[in-house]
């Protein structure tokens, strides 16, 4: 290792102190994924939720331990320590069948679908017209329709699929990687398929973490993906497509800060794969002074989305938005007084002011960001972006915080990981303890309110902004922090 000239040579006491500090981050990433392991084989989601929020909130515990131990590794073996930790926590997501979602199962139906040359838009999975295609894994008899976790279909069927009666919500990017993945499994790989794809997926969008954060510095802030518990439990474990989508996210902002069109045509991928990554294009768009600028990320988004769909709007006799109104329907984003939906808004507003206020502020954010982000750093305004629509939406569902955790990653505000957080005690613990997602929502943005008002105080007094040497390209300095 060469030491800058001056520095004084390690003293054995120095080295001994990296060495304990690797060892312990090991010894916590080992820890971590062993009661991880203990926590993907409990079968406790409705048997004993309260034991698997312990278990889990246990896994928050040595995750946190295990990256702040990172901060003494040395920086050479920071890379290999946290590749190595991601897919030692990927693996685990292996261990059990899909534990606490079932949308995994309408991902292998969709792809068998498609498979057998039928839109999966036509038809839902109920539908007599699709009865050749049953099997006894995805739609079991008898005995085995008394599993909670099954959706009844017609007398003495079952399915392990949800909502069997309406159509996909999922777009065409999201269809197609259904379809891969069916035409590349073995026969009777069943749910293994699916996690197998998320396991690779998940530990590919580590290594696409550790590039960019090289080549800016320090690579550490990787781990917040590679280790976090979210990625086995929701995107290997429960095999989330949401995986596919971050991955995509990742990549098309890395590619935004040198090249707009190829950063634009990768997030249009991304949004068709879950739409959630449509939150990113502020952040994309950080700096923009010129409309030749935004289009040149809009418009091969748009392109990328338009390609996708045509051909499945051509081949679908339904609509290929399925059942996307009823589902928004369904979980309360249309009506602010169903459930804990915009919890923390309504704790502060009336009910009926919070889907107007949720669209000031959103629009209010991605303002900003477009105006004050900084180019070079397009995933700080995606963060801001995507967890203010978290803390004004507060959603239930705990796999969509993934795409969250991998803009931590890059750009290391660690106090944003209390909105997944938030999202995981919603959908695991809400059950058993009413309105727990709301509580830890409200803790999570004091959180977040606090880390900006500490990063703020260390680093001062705020310097003019400085002009980019980048041709054709007017911003600043200004991060969105």
């Amino acid at each position: 290792m060469i030491r800058p000239s001056g520095a004084a040579a390690p003293t054995a006491a120095s080295r001994a102190t990296v060495s304990r500090a690797t060892a312990t981050t090991a010894v916590l990433v080992t820890a971590l994924v062993a009661v991880l392991a203990l926590t993907i084989r409990k079968d406790g989601f409705f048997a004993d939720p309260a034991g698997l929020s312990w278990l889990y909130a246990a896994c928050w515990v040595l995750f946190a331990a295990a990256a702040w131990s990172l901060r003494r590794v040395p920086a050479r073996h920071v890379g290999a320590l946290v590749l190595a930790g991601g897919v030692a926590v990927a693996l685990t997501g292996l261990i059990a069948p899909p534990r606490t979602s079932t949308d995994s199962y309408r991902y292998a139906w969709d792809g068998r679908v498609q498979a057998a040359g039928i839109s999966p838009y036509d038809h839902a999975p109920a539908d007599t017209a699709l009865q050749r295609y049953r099997d006894d894994w995805l739609f079991p008899t008898g005995k085995a329709c008394g599993e909670p976790d099954l959706a009844p279909v017609s007398e003495g069927v079952c399915t392990r699929i949800n909502r069997p009666r309406v159509h996909t919500i999922y777009p065409p990017a999201g269809e197609l990687y259904f379809l891969l993945v069916h035409a590349l499994s073995p026969e009777g790989v069943r749910h293994k398929a699916l996690q197998t794809g998320g396991a690779v997926l998940a530990v590919t969008t580590t290594l696409v973490l550790l590039r960019i954060l090289r080549r800016r510095g320090d690579p550490r802030t990787a781990a917040y993906w590679a280790w976090c518990p979210a990625v086995a439990v929701e995107a290997v474990n429960n095999a989330h497509a949401d995986v596919l989508a971050v991955l995509l996210s990742v990549i098309a902002l890395g590619l935004t800060v040198r090249h707009r069109a190829r950063g634009g045509a990768v997030l249009g991928l991304a949004i068709a794969v879950k739409l959630l990554p449509a939150v990113l294009l502020p952040g994309a768009l950080s700096g923009v002074r010129r409309a030749r600028e935004a289009a040149a990320t809009l418009l091969p988004a748009v392109a990328v989305l338009a390609v996708l769909y045509l051909p499945y709007v051509l081949l679908s006799h339904s609509s290929v938005l399925g059942y996307l109104g009823g589902y928004a329907d369904e979980e309360g984003y249309q009506d602010a007084s169903a459930g804990d939906r915009y919890a923390l808004l309504r704790l502060l507003l009336p009910d009926s002011w919070a889907v107007p206020a949720v669209a000031a502020g959103m629009l209010a954010v991605s303002l900003y960001v477009i105006r004050r982000g900084d180019p070079e750093r397009p995933w700080s305004g995606a963060l801001l972006v995507t967890g203010t629509a978290f803390l004004l939406t507060t959603p239930g569902y705990s796999w969509y915080a993934l795409l969250l955790i991998a803009l931590v990653a890059l750009d290391g505000r660690w106090e944003w990981l209390g909105v997944a957080v938030a999202g995981a005690a919603a959908y695991l613990t809400g059950p058993v303890v009413p309105h727990v997602g709301t509580a830890v929502y409200a803790v999570a943005a004091a959180a977040v309110l606090c880390g900006r008002a500490a990063r703020g105080r260390a680093r001062g007094p705020r310097r003019p902004p400085a002009r980019t040497a980048r041709p054709g390209i007017e911003s600043t300095a200004r991060e969105t922090r």
